[in-house]
């Protein structure tokens, strides 16, 4: 039985311990979930769960690793399999639409990818980091999107009028 103890309690010294890692995987969950509640109310494929998912997998990932007492040159490589990993997701929601020359999605994989860099910030240590990114990338889905819908149709009244 103290094996499974002992297994069950790996990386979690003490209750303070234990608490820290607590707070940072519901950190990452709730700003994960922010970006994702913003996505999904824009209609977008990857919404709350996908985002919420992506931030709490990429802290999960940096608290499993030092936990294990891994080395910076480990954690390092780590990230940088995230990083890589995520950037598989975010190219399965583009999508090429031919007729219209256009592409659509990216906007969708950038979010994906600072949703798992907000968790990989967390997981360090660097709440406020994370806490500042998403509020920035809340602005940018938000405010920019508006803005960006503005000029496309202008250029729309634009064309049309001459």
């Amino acid at each position: 039985m103290s094996v499974v103890w002992e297994e069950l309690t790996l990386g979690l010294l003490d209750a303070k311990q234990l608490l820290r890692v607590f707070t940072r995987l519901l950190a990452a969950t709730l700003l994960g979930a922010a970006i994702g509640f913003q996505r999904e109310r824009a209609g977008k494929p990857a919404g709350l769960r996908t985002h919420t998912l992506v931030s709490l997998g990429t802290t999960l990932l940096i608290l499993s690793c030092t936990a294990v007492g891994m080395s910076l040159d480990g954690l390092s490589r780590v990230i940088q399999g995230i990083i890589t990993g995520i950037g598989f997701i975010g190219a399965g929601s583009i999508l090429k639409l031919s007729e219209e020359h256009a592409i659509r999605g990216l906007t969708t994989a950038a979010s994906i990818w600072v949703t798992a860099a907000v968790g990989v910030a967390v997981g360090l240590g660097s709440a406020g980091i994370a806490l500042l990114s998403t509020l920035l990338a809340l602005i940018i889905l938000a405010l920019v999107g508006r803005l960006e819908h503005r000029i496309e149709r202008q250029k729309q009244t634009d064309t049309e009028e001459e």
